[in-house]
């Protein structure tokens, strides 16, 4: 056999042409262009993934538009449905640079004071589940609305739509369980409203409640204010509500040992902001998730937000239970936990004052803000590769909160 056809394999770094037998087939083949079945050229697999980037961040560009003709399940889920009604029925009716930012809660100017506002409705079924009810989780999650918004929470109102025929010992145990959250976040409840409609109209109890706080801290917060460098934090491991909730309606037969998160977070932000004054945002990941809050940073700050999976808290039951029900965690709801934007530099100081507080101490950094890929969120898999974390689809778990 001549030298010019031997089958030992070159060990340069030449093309595809100047390589023998199957290396150099091989080698030319990825320097092709692919071409498909009707003959048209592609672009290269890289290329062709930053095409569906591109027409991903084009169609949320679109001005939303309610397509059904009635309302849904998943318009409640947080998701997609839920946006696209908030953008397209409510936020253009009611259109104000007060309302545009949709925060958990307006921050206001009156007089000489800053104050935040919010409002929320409560229609969890079961009332009552492992680790709390529809009373102090009506209080914890206002509580919660106006802390991450940097307000010091102070005063709330109650609404009760009651159905007739509710056991007035379930009405009171609601009620005592609502006046112990209160004292526990250092709010009063100082005004509300009753309302009772007929059997089969209302699921025993609806609560609907609004909160004052008084913002003393200089700046302001905002999904929109993150920047490319920024470190993304969680504070405690993610998902317990949400299965908690699907578990206690009993409609699967699976037991886990999983109890509600539900917790007012008031203490364990000013922790927060006392160590590190220059965070840029909060969110509580209540419906949708921590997948949601994401998202909505990706998109109102126009960044790109890389996660990865190793590092977001899941506790084993919640990860077993998500996996036979079909469900992602990063998608189901807490009631105990926020996720934080700080600046690179201060992600360090973030994370131990965040552990330094007991409803903070298996807080996590789980990712980081880029300037690659405007409004996509990525996560890096345990596998090693990468797949984009979208807006919930659908309600798997609706009547959460």
């Amino acid at each position: 056999m001549t030298a010019g056809r031997t089958a030992s394999p070159s060990h340069d770094h030449s093309t595809g042409q100047d390589q023998p037998g199957w290396i150099g087939e091989a080698l030319a083949e990825h320097e092709r262009l692919e071409i498909d079945t009707a003959g048209r050229r592609q672009l290269p697999l890289a290329d062709r993934e930053q095409q569906v980037l591109d027409r991903i961040d084009r169609a949320r560009r679109r001005k939303p538009r309610v397509r059904e003709e009635r309302i849904t399940m998943s318009h409640g889920s947080g998701g997609k449905a839920t946006h696209t009604l908030i953008e397209a029925i409510f936020l253009d009716a009611f259109r104000n640079p007060l309302l545009e930012p949709l925060e958990d809660a307006a921050q206001l100017q009156v007089g000489g004071s800053r104050i935040a506002l919010t409002t929320d409705s409560y229609v969890v079924s079961p009332l009552f589940f492992p680790g709390g009810d529809i009373g102090d989780l009506a209080v914890n999650g206002t509580v919660n609305d106006l802390s991450v918004a940097g307000a010091t929470p102070l005063y709330l109102s109650a609404g009760f739509i009651l159905e007739e025929g509710f056991p007035v010992a379930d009405l009171n145990r609601v009620t005592e369980s609502m006046r112990a959250a209160a004292a526990a976040a250092g709010v009063h409840v100082v005004t509300g409203d009753t309302k009772v409609v007929q059997k089969g109209k209302a699921d025993g109890c609806y609560i609907n409640t609004a909160g004052i706080g008084l913002i003393e801290r200089d700046g302001s917060l905002g999904v929109a204010r993150a920047q490319p460098g920024d470190a993304i934090l969680v504070s405690g491991p993610i998902g317990d509500h949400g299965i908690t909730i699907m578990l206690a309606r009993g409609e699967l037969d699976i037991e886990a040992d999983i109890c509600s998160d539900t917790a007012p977070l008031n203490g364990l932000v000013a922790g927060l902001l006392d160590a590190v004054p220059g965070v840029r945002a909060m969110r509580d990941a209540t419906r949708g998730g921590v997948a949601t809050i994401l998202n909505e940073i990706a998109k109102a700050a126009g960044v790109g937000v890389l996660v990865s999976e190793d590092d977001i808290p899941v506790r084993a039951e919640v990860r077993g239970a998500s996996e036979l029900l079909g469900i992602d965690p990063m998608y189901v709801a807490c009631e105990g936990r926020l996720v934080a934007v700080v600046p690179g530099e201060d992600s360090g100081p973030a994370l131990a004052a965040l552990r330094a507080h007991p409803l903070g101490e298996q807080a996590a950094v789980i990712g980081h803000v880029r300037a690659e890929q405007p409004g996509i969120v990525q996560l890096k898999t345990a596998f090693g590769g990468t797949r984009i974390v979208d807006l919930l689809v659908g309600d798997p778990l609706p009547r959460i909160c």
